[in-house]
């Protein structure tokens, strides 16, 4: 309002206690008869993972990572589209919320006017902003302390490996100060 200009569409930064990440690993067997693999075969691998996945319960995936690639269990690097194989394996990232808060959040910036183009989890989001493609594909991490959480992602060859949040940030740092200092 201060701005006067009208927000029509947004993209939803997801934080808190309730992000999280977890991984999980599915395999399928080759579609194609010259078993080259496709797209739709990594596809079908991911979904596999996902039905692996375990602790999923009111839980609404925002992020879904393939980490790691094999063929006939041997590792590929990178993608394996146009490789040829039996078996294609997957180890996926997934990266997920709370489904009730999600829907709540969405509910009300659609019911302010915005519509919401996509989700994406807050330290993913943050990591646009504050890391270069070369720290990203050198590996690192990147560690936002919050008031009350404090979250973490680790970027390894430039794609997220792990997601945290944690229940503890620097509210519970300041009073443990003042409880030790008696200040």
């Amino acid at each position: 309002k201060m701005a006067k200009i009208k927000i029509k569409k947004a993209f939803l930064g997801v934080g808190g206690i309730t992000l999280g990440s977890n991984l999980a690993e599915g395999s399928i067997v080759v579609s194609r008869a010259d078993l080259e693999i496709t797209d739709l075969d990594i596809k079908r691998a991911v979904s596999a993972s996902e039905a692996n996945l375990k602790d999923s319960a009111n839980k609404q995936i925002i992020h879904t990572v393939p980490l790691q690639f094999k063929l006939d269990g041997k590792k590929v690097l990178g993608r394996p589209i146009g490789l040829k194989g039996g078996v294609l394996e997957v180890r996926t990232l997934f990266i997920s919320t709370l489904e009730q808060h999600l829907n709540d959040l969405i509910t009300a910036i659609e019911e302010a006017g915005v519509e919401v183009e996509d989700v994406i989890a807050s330290p993913i989001a943050a990591s646009f902003v504050t890391l270069t493609k070369l720290q990203k594909a050198a590996g690192c991490l990147l560690l936002n302390i919050g008031a009350e959480t404090v979250s973490l992602v680790i970027f390894e060859e430039g794609i997220p490996i792990s997601l945290g949040v944690f229940p503890i940030g620097s509210s519970d740092i300041t009073n443990d100060i003042a409880l030790g200092l008696k200040i």
